[in-house]
This record gives structure tokens, sequence and C-alpha cells, in this order.
């Protein structure tokens, strides 16, 4: 039987993901998916609890200093339920930049030892909290009932707005994880750009209270498929198509270019990280 020798060559510079290779180390990315669930709970006296519990927390304060003090406007819908049809969507997207930027580093012995597409790492690093989203939406239902806000067939169309979130959070997590194999700083600033990001994302208000801010707001590409979510979920008011095509766009913008920023560097992953 003759043997199959296979021949790695460096890929051209700013060249795409080559998606039939990915393709092919589907179960690898599996794995690391899982891998990353288990890291995450080991060891843990509450485990998967975490992820209803971070996003009611966060409800009952928010509720409480933005509900009842600061009298923040929730467009007719009780505001606990308004925040946490934002909450549960922006914590999975908060997450999921947080380990894509990681993915590498934390995986560097992999790397220094086994060929495999580098991007599989930020990718199924962002996809790792889709599971804790879905987890959380049991509190969601629970809140819909209390509320009695109507269970409507809308609600299927959830999972694509969690896609459109994941493409964005592994557009961001290429150009974090790549740059920080360079420079380890990224890990530490990440935590303050999402706490400053929060507060340019309609999470915990309307985009209504902030009308001079609309073109702002709109260039977040977290505003539209925000609002649609909650749209979704809360059926007061329309999905506004306009900001939600724009935040897709620029997801879109974002995953591309990271993408080949991605690839023209990590030709040199093995040699610094």
């Amino acid at each position: 039987m003759s043997e199959v020798i296979t021949i790695i060559k460096p890929k051209p510079t700013w060249r795409f993901i080559d998606y039939a290779e990915v393709w092919q180390y589907r179960e690898l990315f599996w794995t690391f998916i899982m891998r990353d669930i288990k890291v995450r709970y080991k060891q843990t006296v509450l485990g998967g609890f975490w992820a209803i519990l971070q996003p009611f927390a966060t409800m009952v304060i928010f509720s409480v200093f933005f509900g009842q003090i600061a009298k923040i406007g929730s467009e007719g819908v009780p505001y606990p339920i308004f925040s946490y049809a934002g909450l549960i969507l922006w914590i999975y997207f908060s997450n999921a930049i947080t380990l894509a930027s990681t993915s590498l580093v934390n995986s560097a012995g992999l790397i220094n030892k086994i060929y495999f597409p580098r991007i599989i790492l930020p990718m199924a690093s962002s996809f790792t909290g889709v599971l804790d989203y879905f987890i959380s939406g049991i509190v969601l239902v629970g809140l819909l009932f209390y509320f009695r806000i109507a269970l409507t067939p809308a609600l299927l169309l959830l999972p694509l707005l969690v896609l459109f979130t994941w493409v964005l959070a592994s557009g961001i997590g290429f150009w974090l994880a790549a740059i920080n194999v360079k420079y380890r700083d990224v890990q530490y600033a990440i935590p303050f750009f999402i706490q400053l990001m929060l507060f340019f994302t309609p999470v915990i208000y309307p985009t209504s209270v902030a009308p001079n801010y609309k073109l702002l707001l709109a260039l977040n590409p977290m505003s539209g498929i925000i609002e649609a979510h909650r749209a979704i979920i809360l059926q007061n008011k329309p999905i506004n198509f306009e900001s939600l095509l724009i935040s897709i766009g620029i997801t879109v913008v974002i995953y591309v270019f990271g993408a080949l920023y991605f690839r023209s560097v990590e030709k040199y992953f093995t040699d610094i990280i």
C-alpha cells in the first residue's frame, strides 16, 4: 500500500477563509466548542446555572437603578422584560468576543504542534456561548408568561439574529485574537471596551430616548440586531428593517476584513505565540 503524503504550503497573503478546508475540520470545530464549554464550567458549584444567573441578576440590578430610580422608558412594556430581552443577546455577544480574543493564546500548545485552520479557534470560541443563550431563554419564556406577553411564531426568527451576532463576534474575534498573539494587552482592554459598548448599545434603553444620537447608534452593528431581537420577543413595535440592514451590512464588512487580516498574519502565529 502506497503511503499518502500531505504537503502543507504557505497560503497567499490576504486570502479569504477556505470554507472547504474548514468543513474538512468540522469535527475539530465541534471538539473545540465542547472543550470550551467543559472548561468554562469545570469545578463550578452552579455549573450551567450561571447562564441563567448572570442575565437575571443583571436584569434585577438594571430594573432597580434604570427602571425605578432613573425612570428610563421601556416602550410600553415592563422594564424587567424589556431589559432582559436585550441582555441575553448582549451577554452572549460580549462573552463571545472575550473568548474569541484569547482563543489562540489559550491553544498555543496545539498551534505549535499540529496543523489545522487556525481561524477555527476564534470561530468555535465565539460560538460556545450559544448554549448559554438558549439556556437563559428559559427565564425569558417564564417572564413572557409572567407579564402576559404572547408567544408568537415570530420567535422562530431569533436563531437568525443569533447567527448574525455570531458572525459579528467572529469578525471582531478575528481581529482581536490575531492582535492578542503579539500584544497581550488586548485581553485586559476588552472588558473595558465591552463596558463602554454597553452604553452605546440600546440594551438598557430604547433608541427613542436618544433621538439626537440616532446616527451614532446606527453605526453600532449590535444596535439594529438587539432592537430587532427585542421587537420579535415583545411584539410591542414593528422591526426597524432599515436599522437591521445597516447592522447586517456593517457586520459583513467587519467579518470579511477581519478574516482577511487574520489570514494575512496567521503565518507568524507559530513564531511569536
